[in-house]
């Protein structure tokens, strides 16, 4: 109780210590966005095999969220505490294995930087409480979900689903948004997408994004309600024409490769959770009304 009440008492050391918990999250994060992906393509072939009525391969190690031990891919040497240190880890060995010397790479620290950033952002907008507490596992679901879309143009239904099923239990027990607006921002989010996705097969014949990105924007509605879904879609829309336009010109990318728009919906979203409000209501003054 006396913690509690220290925390409480002193905004400084409440945003001090939750960066501090935001790097060892951001170190799990890193393996949430390693392995769950091959996990999914394990369970994938698993199901292939049992529909073609074969033999359902078992000749990769047993793997989970939370064993075996993480170890270097190059030489298999398992890592230790003293070698999984936040960031401190990363620039003591200068990117590299301490075993073999591999280079390690840039996500790692990236991760856990951007985890600890976000949550002390969270921890100084909201203060302690449980309004910080939600956000910060919201924040967290939707930082691990952003860096896999990147690197595999994949959403996961085991981080998406969840995202909105904790956003409608955010708002039953009343943080955010009130439940009706929670609901109504989760159906309006997946539909909104979905019309979209589905008015741009019939034209031109193509996916114009992944059935993720529907269930992401329900989360984002089902946290945030539905006063914020504009906002949200118009937002990740004009960052994603601009960093999409970027790399046309700067690194031409070609005009026709997939560019994943999880990470433009989840900025977005995170952005609206927090100053939503602020951003809707300068829009607002800004149109005269």
């Amino acid at each position: 109780m006396a913690l509690l009440e220290l925390l409480a008492g002193s905004p400084a050391l409440f945003v001090i210590l939750t960066v501090l918990f935001g790097l060892m999250i951001g170190s799990f994060l890193n393996v949430v966005v390693y392995r769950l992906p091959l996990m999914m393509q394990r369970e994938w072939r698993a199901q292939c095999a049992e529909l073609l009525d074969q033999p359902i391969p078992d000749d990769a190690p047993r793997l989970s969220l939370w064993g075996p031990r993480s170890q270097c891919p190059r030489c298999h040497h398992q890592i230790g505490a003293a070698e999984n240190i936040p960031l401190f880890s990363y620039i003591r060995q200068r990117g590299r294995c301490a075993h073999c010397g591999a280079a390690i790479g840039v996500q790692y620290p990236l991760v856990e930087a951007a985890s600890g950033l976000l949550a002390g952002i969270v921890a100084w907008k909201f203060g302690f409480g449980w309004p910080a507490a939600a956000a910060l596992l919201f924040t967290w679901i939707l930082l691990a979900a952003s860096v896999i879309d990147l690197r595999h143009q994949l959403l996961p239904d085991d981080l998406t689903l969840p995202l909105l099923w904790l956003g409608l239990l955010a708002a039953l027990c009343g943080l955010g948004t009130d439940l009706r607006g929670a609901v109504i921002g989760a159906m309006v989010g997946y539909l909104s997408l979905w019309l979209v996705y589905q008015g741009f097969r019939l034209l031109t014949g193509k996916e114009g994004m992944g059935h993720g990105d529907f269930k992401l924007l329900a989360a984002l509605g089902a946290w945030t309600g539905w006063q914020y879904l504009v906002t949200i879609v118009l937002l990740s829309s004009l960052v994603g024409a601009i960093c999409g336009l970027a790399l046309i010109l700067l690194r031409g990318r070609a005009r026709g490769a997939p560019l994943p728009f999880g990470p433009f919906l989840a900025a977005a979203g995170w952005i609206a959770l927090l100053w939503g409000e602020t951003i809707d209501r300068a829009y607002l003054d800004w149109l005269g009304f």
